[in-house]
């Protein structure tokens, strides 16, 4: 990948195995609009950013070299060797198909916070309702960045606030488990920076004793949120495409990697119509 500024944008050309589709429309975040094709925006980490992608170059649109460092590089995931996970993982032939399918996708390394408490609010959820509840806890109670476009609230501004004031988000029980995760995380119960360093098993656990929180959703926060990339989230959808495909147990050249063969699974059973 070579990283140039040309005026006001950042330009990476000789990109591979990069789809902004693939990436930002597959369920791991809920803050990207695609606005033209291959176009997209959205905000992270309190930024905003317009990024585009043609073929092996992709655009960051009013970006400097230091943003693009400091957020965006790390963000993508642009330095991860996917070929590499991806050659380890073809070592079993479905999972090879399976990346065939989908080998485009990235695991982005969000702000944990954000990443625990919109996979709270994913639970038994579907994704456009899931974007409406988020949109609305950014509008109520996060920052203007620019026009449209807010700040995720902080678990410290949302402890803040009652079941009432989070009404607005028409989130249903849901809403309970935010105000719960926001608590822990504001007085330093849970401290999602340490828990990167934690052993999965242990960060899992902790992640556990928010109220509301199952296995699922710690795991999705361990692999979005914390960059476990050994963390394999398990729906009902997942759960029986693993039976399908692989009598229920993932094969073992996958298990550095599961958090992306888990992509490449769930990407390829629901582009296939995998019938589970």
């Amino acid at each position: 990948m070579i990283v140039q500024q040309v005026g006001d944008n950042i330009v990476l050309t000789e990109v591979t195995e990069f789809s902004l589709k693939e990436t930002l429309d597959c369920g791991q975040a809920f803050r990207w609009q695609e606005k033209e094709p291959d176009i997209w925006q959205g905000v992270a980490f309190g930024k905003y950013l317009k990024i585009g992608i043609d073929g092996s170059k992709v655009t960051l649109y009013d970006t400097d070299k230091a943003t693009f460092e400091g957020v965006w590089q790390d963000y993508f995931d642009l330095e991860r060797d996917y070929a590499l996970i991806i050659s380890v993982l073809s070592q079993n032939e479905v999972l090879k198909k399976a990346a065939g399918f989908a080998n485009g996708i990235r695991i982005l390394r969000q702000e944990p916070w954000e990443a625990l408490c919109s996979f709270i609010i994913s639970q038994n959820n579907n994704i456009p309702r899931i974007k409406g509840i988020i949109d609305r806890l950014c509008s109520n109670f996060g920052d203007e960045i620019t026009d449209g476009f807010y700040s995720f609230p902080s678990a410290k501004k949302i402890s803040s606030l009652t079941l009432d004031d989070l009404a607005v988000l028409k989130s249903g029980f849901r809403a309970k488990y935010i105000l719960d995760a926001a608590n822990k995380v504001a007085n330093g119960e849970i401290d999602l920076e340490a828990l990167k360093s934690e052993d999965i098993t242990v960060a899992r656990q902790k992640l556990m004793t928010i109220y509301g929180v199952g296995e699922k959703v710690a795991d999705c926060t361990l692999l979005f949120g914390l960059n476990k990339i050994e963390a394999f989230p398990k729906d009902v959808w997942i759960k029986k495409a693993m039976v399908t495909l692989f009598d229920g147990e993932l094969p073992s050249c996958a298990a550095e990697y599961a958090g992306i063969a888990q992509q490449y699974i769930f990407h390829f059973a629901r582009m296939t119509k995998l019938e589970i």
